[in-house]
This record gives structure tokens, C-alpha cells and sequence, in this order.
């Protein structure tokens, strides 16, 4: 493995990378950061034969996305507690925009929340998200729709964003 580029890729992009495991994960630091490594490893075991090592990445934390809330779906779910209405008075709108959203995506399905990323965050057409998420474009549209509709009726402030 060619180490200096590898860490030079992993020290440029893990940013990114990590806002969207973070929006992945419904905004759960630590499953975020999970999630990245596991990726930054499978990517480390490939480093050489990858040819655009983003994109490997984030396949990679697609599936593992998937695999998560498929096998959540045998387990419990957690239970975490409510957003307060209204962040601080002294944040700034940006700030504030960040803690409706991740909100309003904790309060979606795993399954909500990933299709919501992929289209919208990652600006992925229909059927790419099908093929990530191994699901039928029919599937992922009405997905995409129940969620909307949640997000709109759940937090009508994301309404006016823009």
C-alpha cells in the first residue's frame, strides 16, 4: 500500500466523508465515526487496485448503512431523547438550520433517513438509490415522499429553508 497517499486522502476528505456518515447515521456521532472507519478500512485493504477512492468510500458506507438498519430491524430500537422546539437564542441561523435537520432526521425511519440522504444530500437519481439500497425506484420515490411528507409535518420550519 502506498501509506503517504492513503493518509494524505484519509487527512483531505474524512471531513466530508464524516458529514455524511453523521447524516447517515441520523446524527449519531459515534455510529458516524464507526462507519467511516469501517469504510476507511475496507478502502485501506484496496487502496491500490481503487480507482476513485471517494467513491469507493462512500459505497462503502452506503452498504454498511443498509446492513445496519436492515439488521436494526431485528433488534430493538433506541430510543433517544426529544429535540428541544428552539436551539439557543445566541446561535446563529446556520446553527440552528443544523440541529432542525438533524431532529427532523433522527425522527425518520433508518430507512427513511437513507433514502432522504442519498437523493437529497448526495444527489443521487432514483435508480441509483435502488441499486444501493436493493429496492425498486418505485420504492424508493414513495420512500421519498412519506418522508417529505413527515419532515414537512413533523418540522415545518425545513419548509422555508432556502
Amino acid at each position: 500500500m502506498d501509506e503517504p497517499a492513503f493518509r494524505e486522502f484519509v487527512a483531505a476528505r474524512s471531513p466530508a466523508l464524516m458529514r455524511l456518515a453523521f447524516l447517515l447515521t441520523g446524527g449519531d456521532q459515534h455510529a458516524a465515526e464507526d462507519l467511516l472507519q469501517i469504510a476507511l478500512a475496507k478502502l485501506a485493504g484496496k487502496w491500490r487496485r481503487v480507482i476513485n477512492p471517494e467513491a469507493y468510500v462512500r459505497q462503502v458506507m452506503y452498504r454498511q448503512q443498509v446492513s445496519w438498519w436492515r439488521a436494526a430491524g431485528r433488534r430493538p430500537e433506541v430510543v433517544r431523547p426529544a429535540v428541544p422546539d428552539r436551539p439557543d437564542a445566541d446561535a446563529t441561523h446556520q446553527s440552528e438550520l443544523r440541529m432542525v435537520l438533524r431532529g427532523a432526521l433522527a425522527r425518520l425511519t433508518p430507512r427513511q433517513r437513507t433514502v432522504v440522504v442519498l437523493r437529497y444530500f448526495e444527489d443521487l437519481p432514483d435508480h441509483e438509490v435502488a441499486k444501493v439500497l436493493g429496492c425498486s425506484v418505485g420504492t424508493v420515490r414513495s420512500t421519498a415522499h412519506r418522508s417529505l411528507a413527515k419532515l414537512r409535518e413533523v418540522f415545518p420550519e425545513l419548509e422555508v429553508v432556502g
